[in-house]
């Protein structure tokens, strides 16, 4: 038989051996432990999140509004750079409104003097369908005598020029009143292109004053000329869509009298410059304008990159950048 020895009744652990010492002294001293500091979690700012989603926005799209700045003397600052960037200086709107003004009579002009051209002469009388004369002149005969009556209108020479013409036969070429009448032609394409160099001298003026003091404004005014140039030339064209006959009895009568533009189907300036030249020329100087205005309709379009290019390029000038 093996001795066991006896078990010893399990002693219960103290509740102070297994605390640290620093709670055996507090229990001791009869003083709570210091609960463990409790640090919150991190929230986002949902003002400057907000903030910084309106001004990342606003970047993208044009509407740019400056993120607030905590500091008063800050937001003071930033206001007036702000200002400064949004003010346009002194002539700015006024130049812009009178580039969009000009721009449209300009185009004219210019598309006037392309059809008074030999150029157009020649491209006239050789497209398919133009009507041929019914007295005798050859399409080398209408070039030859037609294009005298174009270069009188753009070189200085007197009524002599076409009035000492002669046909083979030795007879004048043209009468006296359509002599005359061409001379009136004359005055007006002279008063034409005369306003057409001062409105263009403008223009330049114009166009360097915006170029060095406000960024986008050539943009700006070049593109509202192109609107209301479609918005002027639609109009025009549907008049004289409806009515040929009366838009171009109407404008003679504004720049000629009563019976001194009118002549007979066998007189030189008919045979030489039909009706269907004049509606050939009026089609030509429409298209070339509402092409022209279209193209520039085009690049100069408001995008928002543009836009922020016009924004930067003036922020460096203000601030003295560039």
């Amino acid at each position: 038989m093996i001795p066991v020895e006896p078990e010893k009744p399990a002693v219960a652990p103290s509740s102070t051996a297994t605390l640290p010492a620093v709670d055996q002294a507090a229990l001791k001293a009869n003083v709570p432990a210091p609960e463990a500091a409790v640090v919150p979690p991190l929230k986002a700012n949902s003002e400057m999140t907000a903030a910084a989603v309106a001004e990342a926005r606003n970047r993208v799209f044009g509407a740019y509004s400056p993120t607030p700045e905590p500091s008063p003397a800050a937001r003071e600052r930033r206001a007036a750079r702000e200002a400064a960037l949004g003010s346009k200086p002194p002539l700015a709107r006024t130049l812009q409104v009178i580039l969009a003004v000009i721009y449209p009579f300009v185009l004219l002009i210019v598309a006037i003097r392309a059809v008074a051209s030999s150029a157009f002469l020649w491209a006239a009388y050789q497209r398919p369908g133009f009507p041929a004369d019914g007295f005798g002149f050859s399409t080398a005969d209408r070039l030859t005598y037609g294009s005298y009556g174009v270069d009188y209108l753009n070189n200085v020479a007197d009524s002599r020029y076409l009035g000492e013409l002669r046909d083979p036969l030795g007879n004048p070429l043209f009468l006296n009143t359509e002599v005359q009448h061409m001379v009136d032609v004359k005055n007006v394409i002279s008063l034409t292109y005369a306003s057409g160099a001062i409105l263009a001298l403008i223009m330049i003026f114009v166009l360097f004053y915006l170029g060095k003091s406000y960024a986008g404004g050539i943009r700006r005014g070049l593109f509202a000329g192109a609107i209301s140039t479609i918005a002027l030339f639609g109009g025009l064209t549907a008049l004289a869509i409806l009515g040929w006959d009366a838009f171009f009895t109407g404008f003679h009568n504004i720049f000629f009298a009563n019976g001194t533009w009118t002549f007979n189907y066998s007189d030189t300036l008919i045979r030489l410059y039909p009706p269907q030249f004049w509606v050939d020329a009026a089609i030509t100087i429409g298209g070339l304008v509402m092409l022209v205005s279209v193209i520039t309709l085009i690049f100069t379009w408001p995008s928002a990159k543009r836009r922020e290019k016009s924004r930067l390029r003036q922020e460096a000038r203000v601030f003295g950048l560039k």
